[in-house]
């Protein structure tokens, strides 16, 4: 996995050197990015990049970081086509959000928009305590009733796993 920060923040020639190094450890089986540029960025996902994925002696995984479907634009859609077509499987995670995306409506059509242009809704996570950013948690409650409205009311392949961080880096909880 290249994440902590965004990987896509690096220079396509920092990535291809990353590839490389990756290249020579025999027992990895896939390269996994997760990042928000394709998002916010879009026009980061250039020729050297899509070149770049497209050469991978993996199949490439990239884990967008969408949380409103107001985010999913024409940009986005055109980013998001590029990295197919270098061979990506697209999958979203996003952080419920307190007056965000924390409503039943919000998050369907996020998770329907995503589902339209081909990424796979993957994680909806419980927001970490985070200084400063207290006022945009959720109860675990919310979390689970927008869970709930979404199973068994639209198709499964949308439906994202509720997951929040187990204390001391025990990893991903499903909720």
């Amino acid at each position: 996995i290249l994440s902590g920060g965004d990987p896509l923040s690096l220079s396509n020639a920092r990535l291809e050197e990353l590839g490389r190094l990756l290249a020579g450890i025999g027992h990895l089986q896939r390269l996994r990015l997760h990042t928000r540029q394709p998002v916010v960025l879009p026009d980061r996902v250039d020729d050297g990049l899509c070149g770049w994925l497209a050469a991978l002696r993996w199949r490439p995984v990239i884990v967008l970081h969408a949380n409103h479907a107001n985010e999913i634009d024409d940009e986005v859609v055109r980013a998001c086509a590029r990295l197919r077509t270098a061979g990506a499987t697209l999958l979203n995670q996003s952080v419920l959000l307190a007056g965000v995306n924390d409503s039943v409506e919000t998050m369907r059509a996020l998770v329907k928009g995503l589902l339209r242009i081909r990424v796979r809704p993957y994680y909806l996570y419980h927001a970490d305590p985070v200084v400063g950013a207290g006022h945009l948690r959720t109860s675990l409650w919310k979390g689970m009733e927008i869970m709930e409205s979404m199973i068994g009311h639209i198709t499964g392949l949308a439906v994202p796993r509720f997951v929040m961080d187990a204390p001391g880096g025990g990893g991903k909880i499903p909720v």
